[in-house]
């Protein structure tokens, strides 16, 4: 009886559905669904897990309009989408870290200065380590594998992909012209896959002239020029696929640096955790040698150009 009656009580203290909702003012209209968000995070069913609170917590270093090579602040998103649900399984925690705008398209002319060929000066090539609150371990603040690299030339400062062998004081040039022979890059220079030789290493390379490195941008990674043909270049990526896109398509010259990032020792479970990485569930593993390893030949070469059909004759 005591315990009927406590529960009694504690019902006729609890708010109402209407009480849950924020005020209205004259006017203002609440949508079925906004509601519906409001109540099942007010009473609890889906936590603070919802597409209100998500929207809210929008990276604001992808709203910049300026650029600039200060540490930009990021908040987790935990492998969420803006909807609450998770798309990439195993991201949550972690260190907090902050990032560095990386300008991945090195073709970018400097406002008054659109000159052909510009060379810029590695100002810094920081380690990328920093250290954390247990003594002996270090954590990566870049936020990718590679290093990076602040260079400047003109009125500008920018952060790139770092090379394999680049160091300050080095002198890096970017070149958008394509002429009748080929060029004599060194390791760090930027041309257009037309003015390079063939077997040319490359990496950070650009899918559509001006768009900004997509491929070959992780630690160690590095591509080949294989062959030109009829005003398109044919890149072999270090998965060993070909892939075909139009000679001017910027690539860096040389390969990522930071090669031994994939002989680094992670030591314990905790390091996992300090990076962002969550354990798996256990509900599934994939198998290992025991079932066999399947050797699949290579999928045929991806074209990212959009070549005129020839008629039949």
């Amino acid at each position: 009886m005591a315990v009927a009656s406590l529960s009694r009580a504690l019902r006729s203290l609890s708010l109402s559905w209407p009480a849950l909702l924020p005020a209205q003012t004259a006017g203002q209209t609440v949508h079925r669904a906004q509601t519906s968000s409001m109540f099942l995070t007010c009473s609890g069913w889906r936590g603070f897990l919802t597409t209100s609170c998500l929207e809210q917590n929008r990276n604001a270093w992808k709203q910049r309009e300026k650029y600039t090579v200060r540490p930009i602040g990021m908040k987790k998103t935990g492998g969420r989408d803006h909807s609450g649900r998770v798309r990439t399984h195993g991201i949550g925690g972690g260190h907090k870290q902050r990032y560095r705008w990386i300008d991945f398209q090195r073709l970018r002319y400097e406002p008054g200065r659109e000159e052909q060929t510009f060379e810029e000066r590695v100002m810094e090539v920081p380690s990328g380590l920093t250290p954390t609150p247990l003594p002996g371990y270090l954590l990566v603040f870049r936020n990718r594998s590679a290093e990076i690299a602040l260079v400047a030339g003109g009125k500008r400062k920018r952060w790139i992909i770092a090379t394999e062998n680049m160091q300050v004081g080095d002198l890096i040039k970017t070149s958008g012209t394509i002429g009748r022979m080929a060029v004599s890059a060194k390791e760090g220079d930027s041309f257009p896959l037309g003015a390079l030789p063939v077997g040319t290493l490359v990496n950070n390379l650009e899918l559509y002239p001006g768009k900004g490195a997509t491929y070959i941008r992780a630690a160690g990674t590095s591509g080949v020029l294989l062959r030109k043909v009829s005003g398109t270049a044919i890149v072999q990526l270090p998965s060993k696929q070909q892939i075909q896109v139009i000679e001017t398509c910027m690539a860096t010259v040389g390969r990522v640096s930071n090669i031994d990032h994939n002989k680094r020792i992670i030591g314990k479970a905790g390091r996992n955790r300090w990076l962002g990485i969550r354990p798996s569930s256990g509900l599934w593993k994939r198998k290992g040698g025991w079932a066999g390893r399947k050797i699949k030949p290579l999928p045929p070469m991806k074209s990212y150009i959009n070549l005129p059909s020839v008629a039949a004759n």
